[in-house]
């Protein structure tokens, strides 16, 4: 409504300015003209930017897959289902083979003979191999197909609110469909993703239309670089709201190249515990110049973090040159380190930076020990 009540004041003003004036004169036809040579020349440096688009979508199009996924599920009263799921993919090209990275919920529990790839040629193959990681939604299919072209990656770090970004996917089983928006927000971390959740969040929030059928499409920008994989939306029904969500494409090809080099990810681990009650005001009196960071509450034993002499009550305020905003930030950057990388620690203590390095260990190794 307060739309209409603007213009609705704006045409009583223009009522009263006219009382008692004369109308202005007609525009003259040098007038005209001069004003249809200011439009075409603006429309000239617009078609630029509007090319620009068009010459990415053609650029991007055959790096895109279509995908649906049958699968058999149990239903309450012990009988069974057939449910057909639908997404999208991105081609990759890893050690001269090539790849279609997804969303882990569009081919989780389908058979490989039930998994349909459709390439922008009309093509349709199956996988020869599929592999996934719960814990950030990620999936790797292997195919076999020659005649393919492999997405360009971009640097999801990079990323700023406000950029420009393209969102390639099936929506409705529509494929290939394009929509066009900015980055609205970095770092979503707290999503309710399904019953099983997502463990690992560092979500890109976008306003360009992504709905059902998006799963595991690009999310690009204006370089024709992939910088995401559309994962979720938020919506009351159902149906894009101008809210949506992709996983960054850095941390997505961490998982890919993981995937495809050992069938699963081997996740680093650090051994702290960290402080959930961190605040503000915690920060402020600790001497900190703003609420940053991660506040350490305990540290395990043997384990990387007591190696390096991390204590209880540091707050690790950067990690691997990355400053950390909070718990699960850290969490994430740990959780998709290279094991046995050097890594250098900051953290605030005792009203100061101090500096520290460490290696960290294999997560399930240094936890069944």
């Amino acid at each position: 409504m307060p739309f209409f009540v603007a213009i609705s004041c704006t045409i009583a003003l223009l009522a009263v300015s006219a009382q008692g004036q004369e109308l202005p004169p007609p525009e003259t036809s040098q007038q005209r003209a001069r004003l249809q040579a200011e439009v075409e020349a603006e429309y000239e440096a617009w078609a630029q930017q509007a090319n620009l688009l068009k010459k990415v979508v053609r650029l991007v199009r055959p790096n895109v897959a279509h995908i649906e996924a049958e699968k058999v599920e149990k239903t309450a009263v012990g009988g069974s289902k057939t449910v057909e799921e639908a997404g999208s993919g991105v081609i990759l090209e890893v050690a001269g083979k090539f790849y279609v990275l997804t969303n882990r919920h569009v081919v989780k529990d389908s058979p490989l003979a039930k998994i349909d790839i459709s390439l922008s040629d009309g093509r349709v193959v199956q996988p020869i191999g599929v592999w996934d990681d719960p814990e950030t939604d990620i999936a790797v299919l292997a195919i076999n197909a020659g005649n393919l072209f492999a997405a360009r990656l971009g640097d999801s770090r990079n990323v700023e609110i406000g950029d420009f970004v393209i969102a390639v996917g099936s929506p409705f089983g529509l494929s290939h469909s394009v929509t066009y928006g900015i980055i609205s927000a970095k770092g979503r971390r707290d999503l309710e993703l399904g019953p099983q959740g997502v463990r690992y969040q560092d979500f890109l929030q976008t306003d360009a239309s992504i709905n059902p059928g998006n799963s595991g499409g690009p999310l690009l920008n204006l370089r024709g670089e992939v910088i995401g994989l559309n994962t979720a939306i938020a919506s009351n029904s159902g149906g894009s709201e101008g809210i949506g969500f992709a996983i960054p494409i850095n941390m997505a090809r961490v998982v890919a190249e993981q995937l495809i080099a050992n069938g699963r990810v081997v996740r680093a681990f650090l051994g702290v515990h960290l402080d959930s009650q961190f605040n503000a005001q915690q920060a402020i009196a600790m001497g900190l110049p703003r609420y940053q960071g991660a506040r350490l509450s305990g540290i395990t034993p043997n384990s990387p973090a007591e190696r390096t002499g991390l204590k209880v009550a540091d707050v690790v305020v950067k990690y691997d040159g990355e400053i950390i905003e909070d718990d699960n930030h850290l969490v994430n950057l740990v959780g998709l380190t290279p094991v046995d990388k050097l890594i250098e620690i900051l953290v605030w203590r005792d009203r100061k930076l101090v500096s520290l390095k460490t290696r960290l260990g294999d997560r399930n190794q240094l936890l069944n020990n």
